[in-house]
């Protein structure tokens, strides 16, 4: 990608600070509604990538309706507003109102068995890395936040963005309480020395990479070209990983922090079955997530786009 002027590294930035500035000064409860009417805004004038939203929504839920189809991606959006929201009250906020504004569910269908918290509170005791992998669902911002805050620190994966700037501002607010991010271009050898030292590492992998860095696994029942990086990190490390995301519950009004079936490594002569198994397991996990909450899911990415040698473009 091209180097941005300084110009216009400016132009976008002031517009973000003043928002986010803005938003900050605002109490929470007004903070939040106007972060949602600017996502419904945006989602008026750029008419929501609606193509590309109605394919992967076919895709998802073949069964709805296009109108359903609509007014879950108009919902869609509603979840945006409100990550921009929250995060606008990240510099303010205090680990006790991050830790009443979010609740962990351990013992439902969607999170952790006993046993297997036991399970891996032994395994953190005995210095095992975990790899967190969560879909773009939900306030994946607040989730990451809000376990540093109440939690540990952990490192995440990310690609920087385009307007260094904007990337600097947004990096300062998410690290206020340890996090830290490492650049997902060139994160080797950074992440085997987090999990071999038994630290936690934040990872996204719902969205599509190139054949040459992935695998294709069935996500929503057709081949969906995904990393095979985190597979290769818990082999070579013995990380555990855990699949977790942070929903909105409106009946609550609140964030609820589930975690799916943790994943772990075996030994086995053939590592590319092994690959496949955990990123196929993984993805599934995702899936599942996604499915209990697909009004706060980011359709408008083209998630299908890699297609597997010789089948046609999906977009």
């Amino acid at each position: 990608m091209a180097k941005k002027s300084p110009l216009l590294v400016w132009a976008e930035y002031i517009p973000v600070r003043l928002t986010l500035a803005l938003l900050t000064a605002l109490p929470r409860n007004v903070a939040l509604p106007i972060s949602i009417g600017l996502a419904r805004f945006f989602y008026i004038i750029t008419g929501g990538r609606e193509k590309i939203a109605m394919t992967n929504l076919g895709i998802a839920f073949p069964e709805l309706s296009l109108e359903d189809r609509k007014k879950l991606l108009k919902r869609s959006f509603d979840s945006l507003g409100r990550v921009l929201g929250e995060v606008s009250q990240f510099p303010k906020a205090s680990r006790a109102k991050i830790a009443a504004l979010v609740d962990y569910d351990f013992d439902t269908a969607e999170s952790l068995s006993s046993a297997e918290r036991q399970r891996f509170d032994e395994a953190r005791a005995a210095g095992r890395g975990v790899i967190l992998v969560s879909p773009h669902l939900g306030n994946w911002e607040l989730g990451v936040f809000a376990y540093s805050a109440t939690r540990e620190p952990l490192t995440y994966l990310a690609r920087p963005l385009d307007n260094p700037k904007i990337e600097k501002l947004i990096a300062v607010i998410r690290s206020r309480f340890g996090n830290r991010a490492i650049n997902k271009t060139n994160s080797v050898t950074a992440a085997f020395e987090i999990l071999r030292s038994g630290g936690m590492l934040g990872v996204l992998p719902d969205v599509n990479v190139q054949e040459k860095d992935g695998i294709f696994v069935p996500f929503f029942g057709v081949p969906a070209c995904t990393t095979r990086g985190i597979a290769m990190l818990a082999m070579r490390t013995n990380a555990m990983i855990i699949p977790t995301c942070c929903v909105w519950d409106e009946r609550r009004k609140k964030y609820i922090g589930k975690y799916g079936k943790q994943i772990d490594p075996q030994m086995t002569a053939d590592r590319n079955a092994e690959i496949y198994r955990i990123t196929l397991e993984m993805t599934a996990e995702i899936e599942r997530f996604i499915r209990a909450s697909p009004d706060q899911w980011i359709w408008t990415h083209k998630r299908w786009k890699t297609r597997p040698p010789g089948e046609p473009d999906i977009y």
